[in-house]
């Protein structure tokens, strides 16, 4: 295979694990008689270009890149909360709410949640998750090393006999 059939493969094997989406919890409670809390989980995917494009102008208005968003202090992280929380809260809203009925329904109810219920670590956490995501580089390792183990070879152990 050329070079660029390649890349379009790789290009295409990224977009269906973004589409595959990201668990965070949302809310965790404790019930009576259970070992365990219950938690609310909720699925952030890639939105649709209209998403896109809400979350990247909120997040240009931001001010700050992904480099330097992983390399902040806890300091740094607590006063960009105190400054970006709302926006944050609607990004990651808007990853949720994907589709344009859910998003008109459910945005601002799913804001609300996400600002209320959400534990900084995973709020600043599925920010940087996400935003180093939207590109395709972070796959291209993973989709080489799943060329090169081709899943229809058997794996045997003794070559000759096929066992």
């Amino acid at each position: 295979m050329d070079e660029a059939t390649i890349r379009h493969i790789e290009m295409e094997g990224a977009d269906a694990l973004l589409d595959a989406g990201v668990s965070v919890p949302l809310k965790s409670f404790r019930l009576p008689f259970r070992k365990k809390p219950v938690e609310i989980l909720v699925t952030m995917r890639r939105p649709c270009l209209d998403g896109q494009i809400r979350i990247a102008k909120t997040y240009l208005s931001m001010g700050v890149t992904s480099q330097q968003m992983w390399e902040f202090t806890k300091e740094q992280e607590m006063r960009f909360l105190v400054e970006h929380g709302p926006k944050i809260a609607r990004m990651i809203a808007l990853m949720i709410c994907r589709g344009e009925l859910k998003r008109r329904l459910l945005l601002g109810p799913m804001t609300w949640a996400v600002r209320h219920w959400m534990s900084n670590d995973h709020l600043l956490g599925a920010l940087r998750r996400f935003v180093s995501l939207m590109g395709t580089d972070p796959f291209i390792p993973i989709i080489r090393s799943a060329e090169r183990t081709n899943p229809m070879k058997p794996r045997t152990s003794q070559r000759r006999k096929g066992s």
